[in-house]
């Protein structure tokens, strides 16, 4: 889950490059490099710290070819030597990766054998050597055979001192982008590194390969065949991709929420009916749903699961895709398999999906990113619409999926004939409302802004939930987890008497969401059991609830209870917001995280 970018043309390359980068450095950071392209011999330049160290040290006198990189670290820790790019021997062929090398060991201890030295611990090392071993003066070809001894993921770029106006790139299963121009070209692994230049792009298939030349583009497979591209043009504003004037990019992505729900649902509400016009499922032939996710997503997931199972009375299962294959998992030709990734290209996600399939399910997509691996292998794709989201923990992008996943199981319970016209608009009435309501929560900043001056010096917090509010609860939990570095732990709050109550003592802070009027005072009496052991407590409630017995009260509107968790979401994101803050951690690049995890 590595940025990477390269460029040739006749720019400044190493500002296209450190400009790219800077917009991908969610997508790792441990350490960063280029390499730039001079009329027979190759510059390289490393740092184990951020791109604004790389900056100072870049000389980019003479070059118009280069590739960069920022790194997020898989096979050895980061470091200057291990940073990308990687080199042959002799300096002349520089590569940048991002994916896993499985038969790198073996790779090594043959290219070693044959007299090669290598310097660093990465798995990434051996693909310059294979090139170096295999160039006789055609550096496509010498990249095609070195892909050939190589078993795993990756997307490369690779660049030789002999071919100053050249760039090699191809790709499997770890994502990579061509970027089209006049007179110049580009390559990246995401599109915001691309959009300050050209909208339009080829994303890459499993076993394409291209040259990058100023002339132009050559793609092909890697047995050399000439393929024709389908370029896009991407229609994002660049300007979604920057930060407007917030402090961080979550805290802008959370803002952002509103819009992002409008434009979800923009098309897919007609009257009193849900349209997906891209979709054309046999819903009749489903006897059980799967639904598939890593971490957000598969939070998400779990709300998906009640909503289906309320509205389309449809059995759902809910799997973390990193285990769903090493199970054996019972899935046919009768099952639909719903797999949720932000951006699509989510290694574990993808491994799962292509179990589900190999077993006969049909499958649905729900990302954010049109073109991405997910969206290109489904049989059928639901777009969220979120835009660029850059923070590395998620925000818009839950939100919208959970929007996307509520929308669904309308859809399938209409097509079913499981709900009546009335409970239907009622659903799509509380969703066209939705956005405004949100823009409510989002003034519940400034109180929770205050909680989280308190919570900062906590070490241990519980949230606590029941029905649709337990999934929220995780969510939050990881939320505050994944920015502050606190120790959050969800439970459901009626498990809380079966053993966790041990873990409660004086000062403890617990978060009680409690927004399901089914269960209210079923979740009061779970509250009172925390409170009365000494908890410190604040409820999120809808506006109207008294709830000044129990604790401290955050305020959000009221809707249908299908909907309430989506609106409690919002300051469960403001309070892991504010916690990190105030701490002083990296808020949009939480350590030893990544935005996109394209590896197992």
């Amino acid at each position: 889950m590595c940025g990477i970018v390269g460029y040739v043309g006749p720019r400044p390359v190493a500002d296209v490059l450190l400009d790219g980068l800077e917009r991908l450095e969610y997508r790792g950071y441990d350490s960063a490099g280029l390499a730039l392209g001079r009329s027979g011999a190759l510059g390289v330049f490393k740092t184990d710290g951020r791109l604004r160290d790389l900056r100072e040290m870049v000389d980019a006198s003479g070059a118009n070819v280069g590739a960069g990189h920022t790194r997020w670290a898989t096979h050895g820790r980061p470091s200057i030597l291990n940073a990308h790019p990687h080199l042959d021997c002799h300096g002349q062929v520089a590569v940048v990766h991002n994916g896993i090398i499985e038969n790198y060991v073996q790779l090594r201890e043959e290219l070693t054998d044959q007299g090669h030295r290598f310097l660093s611990e990465t798995d990434t090392e051996v693909i310059p050597h294979l090139v170096e071993e295999y160039y006789q003066g055609d550096l496509p070809e010498a990249v095609a055979r070195a892909l050939q001894d190589v078993q795993g993921s990756l997307a490369i770029v690779v660049l030789h001192a002999e071919h100053p106006d050249m760039l090699v790139v191809a790709r499997r299963d770890s994502p990579l982008i061509i970027g089209l121009g006049q007179g110049e070209n580009y390559v990246a692994s995401d599109i915001p590194a691309l959009l300050p230049y050209t909208r339009d792009v080829h994303v890459m298939e499993n076993g394409e390969m291209a040259v990058l030349t100023q002339e132009g583009v050559k793609l092909t497979d890697w047995s050399g065949r000439e393929i024709k591209m389908n370029p896009y043009r991407v229609n994002w504003d660049p300007a979604q991709a920057e930060k407007e004037g917030y402090e961080h990019f979550m805290l802008k992505e959370i803002h952002e929420q509103p819009r992002a729900i409008e434009d979800t649902l923009k098309g897919k509400i007609k009257g009193s009916q849900v349209v997906f016009d891209s979709l054309d499922l046999p819903v009749d032939r489903f006897n059980k749903i799967v639904i598939l996710g890593c971490g957000t997503a598969w939070h998400a997931g779990l709300m998906g699961r009640k909503y289906i199972e309320a509205l389309a009375k449809i059995p759902v299962e809910v799997d973390i895709a990193s285990e769903f294959r090493y199970r054996d998992p019972m899935v046919d030709e009768g099952t639909l398999t719903i797999v949720i990734s932000q951006s699509g290209e989510t290694a574990d996600t993808l491994g799962a999906m292509r179990e589900a399939q190999r077993r006969g399910s049909r499958i649905l997509a729900i990302t954010n990113v049109v073109g991405s691996t997910v969206s290109r292998e489904a049989d059928d794709v639901i777009y969220t619409r979120a835009g660029p989201e850059i923070a590395v923990a998620s925000t818009k992008a839950y939100m919208t999926q959970l929007v996307c996943l509520l929308l669904l199981a309308l859809y399938l319970a209409q097509r079913r004939g499981a709900v009546d016209e009335g409970a239907a608009a009622e659903v799509l009435d509380a969703l066209r409302g939705l956005p405004d309501q949100v823009r409510e929560a989002l003034k519940t900043n400034g109180k929770v802004e205050d909680l989280a001056q308190r919570l900062q010096k906590e070490q241990h917090v519980f949230f606590i939930g029941r029905g649709l509010d337990y999934p929220l609860a995780m969510e939050a939990a990881l939320k505050l987890k994944e920015v502050s570095y606190i120790h959050a732990q969800p439970y459901p709050a009626g498990e809380m008497k079966h053993g966790t109550l041990a873990l409660v003592v004086e000062g403890l802070p617990i978060v009680a969401i409690a927004t399901q009027s089914a269960l209210r005072e079923k979740m009061l009496n779970n509250i009172k059991e925390v409170k009365a052991r000494g908890a410190d407590v604040v409820v999120i409630a809808p506006e109207g609830d008294d709830l000044d017995e129990v604790g401290e009260a955050v305020h959000i509107p009221r809707t249908m209870d299908l909907l309430m968790p989506l609106l409690s979401a919002v300051p469960c994101q403001l309070l892991a917001y504010h916690t990190a803050r105030i701490k002083g951690c990296d808020v949009d690049k939480p350590r030893n995280l990544a935005k996109s995890v394209t590896v197992e």
